[in-house]
């Protein structure tokens, strides 16, 4: 739903989020911003984002956080859309910055996404051992999970697992003031 600002007003910066392989960590944390959310609903138009029911990836979006890392196909495709499609991208949280806990599959040493699918599912399984895979509903596993900035151009990064509420607020109030966003010092910090 895109408000229509006053004439003598600012348009509305057109924000998304957007979850991949990840614990949704960084979106609970996003939350977490309590009263700035009340704040923020006067300066930006979320238009997309998996707590809201959007299923199509909208166009001339103005920044985008990304939470978690590249993990499948339907993930591949829609980063790839995201990045024609948004201004700017913010890698948000560590999944999504380093790949971090998504990114053990890689190092399981099995040479490949059929390997680990076989070990999880078939190999450890106790009931009913069968490989997910029903086509259109369980997308193909990448062949190695990957950290957003090894698929597209990543404009910003947003450490933290998750980011603390007050660090995403240091980077959305930079990015709201027109000012190129830079989290350092205490912005940084942890806790």
């Amino acid at each position: 739903m895109e408000t229509k600002p006053a004439a003598d007003t600012k348009p509305l910066l057109r924000l998304a989020t957007a979850w991949f392989g990840g614990c949704a960590g960084c979106h609970m944390s996003f939350m977490d911003l309590d009263e700035f959310l009340i704040d923020l609903t006067a300066k930006v138009d979320v238009v997309y984002s998996p707590v809201m029911d959007v299923k199509e990836y909208p166009e001339n979006v103005d920044l985008c956080l990304i939470e978690g890392a590249i993990c499948n196909e339907d993930n591949l495709e829609l980063l790839h859309k995201i990045r024609e499609r948004t201004k700017v991208i913010v890698s948000f949280g560590d999944c999504a910055v380093t790949a971090n806990v998504p990114a053990i599959r890689n190092q399981l040493g099995l040479g490949n996404a059929e390997s680990v699918l076989q070990r999880a599912y078939i190999e450890s399984a106790q009931n009913n051992p069968s490989l997910p895979g029903e086509p259109g509903i369980v997308p193909a596993l990448l062949p190695r999970v990957m950290p957003v900035h090894e698929v597209v151009h990543v404009n910003h990064f947003l450490p933290g697992c998750p980011p603390p509420a007050d660090r995403i607020k240091a980077l959305l109030v930079q990015v709201l003031e027109g000012v190129e966003p830079r989290l350092e010092g205490n912005q940084l910090k942890f806790g």
